[in-house]
């Protein structure tokens, strides 16, 4: 008779506690999601969760990233085009209540749990920053971005707006808002 395989049963577990989280912020929210919450719908117990993640937001954030897909621009040569499809992607994310809920409340945990900060540093943000910003040297090797230009404070240029809005809710997100970004950050990066 074969012994259960661990490594299986550990993979199943972990797939049913991220689905579990992903459901539950959605329906719930995540000020009403709970480890225990959690645990209750991947038929697991709380201490299983606590074996792999420190606290809820690590939990959640594990099941937002598992639903990113690797962080890569479109590079078309023509640098307008895939800024306006990247900036309408980011918008329309951030637009959606729930996900945008949910990064809030992270945005939230984050000040006071500095390992959540660092995990949603470098598991969300570096990569979109770092996706960007190969994305400007590949523009400003063509031509279309002004050489020179600090790259780092460029890729600020371009997301800056965005979550400034979205922290302070000053306005709408749509496809408008994303293309006269667009338009403005191309003026101010050319040559």
């Amino acid at each position: 008779m074969r012994s259960p395989d661990e490594r299986r049963r550990s993979d199943r577990a972990r797939t049913a506690i991220l689905t579990a989280a992903a459901s539950a912020v959605a329906e719930l929210g995540y000020a009403k999601t709970s480890i225990e919450g959690i645990a209750a719908r991947a038929g697991v117990g709380k201490q299983t969760i606590y074996r792999w993640w420190p606290s809820k937001g690590a939990v959640v954030l594990d099941a937002l990233v598992v639903e990113q897909p690797d962080v890569e621009w479109p590079d078309t040569g023509d640098l307008t085009a895939d800024l306006r499809l990247v900036l309408r992607a980011t918008v329309a994310e951030f637009a959606d209540d729930t996900r945008s809920a949910t990064l809030r409340a992270l945005m939230i945990d984050m000040q006071q749990d500095a390992a959540l900060s660092e995990q949603v540093h470098s598991r969300m943000l570096d990569p979109q920053l770092a996706a960007t910003k190969r994305r400007l040297e590949s523009a400003q090797r063509a031509g279309q971005v002004a050489p020179g230009i600090d790259l780092d404070a460029a890729v600020e240029l371009v997301f800056g707006p965005i979550y400034h809005r979205w922290i302070l809710r000053t306005h709408r997100f749509d496809e408008p808002y994303a293309d006269a970004l667009t338009d403005l950050a191309v003026r101010a990066l050319r040559p």
